[in-house]
């Protein structure tokens, strides 16, 4: 299983995510931003970063271009509200190198998927 580190500004869906990679038998890590996302990266190792795009602090897409620099290797899931903003941001955020993007909301079903498909297990 892997080391994922969650990026998200809402409580709720952070620990929904958190819960569910959890009982899918992986680490996580969280982080409600950007900018303590990355710092967490500097202590941590992980295998993947699953990132929200609108947060305070730092969004994900300024996220995803330092993850980028700094951890070019490293996969990225984006995720974001299911509205037509959220959609041209989770197709930017492809563009910038985030493997997968996901519309909000989400099953657990969708995140697992994707996170197989990330990290290769499907």
């Amino acid at each position: 299983m892997a080391n994922i580190l969650v990026i998200e500004d809402d409580t709720n869906v952070r620990a929904a995510i958190h819960h569910g990679l959890t009982q899918a038998g992986h680490t996580v890590l969280s982080a409600p931003d950007g900018k303590q996302g990355m710092n967490t990266l500097r202590h941590s190792a992980v295998d993947l970063v699953v990132t929200d795009i609108f947060m305070p602090e730092q969004e994900g897409l300024e996220t995803i271009t330092a993850l980028r620099k700094q951890h070019p290797k490293l996969p990225v899931i984006a995720i974001s509200g299911g509205n037509v903003v959220s959609e041209a941001m989770l197709a930017v955020a492809r563009e910038l190198g985030a493997q997968e993007v996901i519309e909000k909301p989400f099953g657990l079903d969708r995140l697992l998927t994707a996170v197989g498909k990330v990290l290769g297990n499907t």
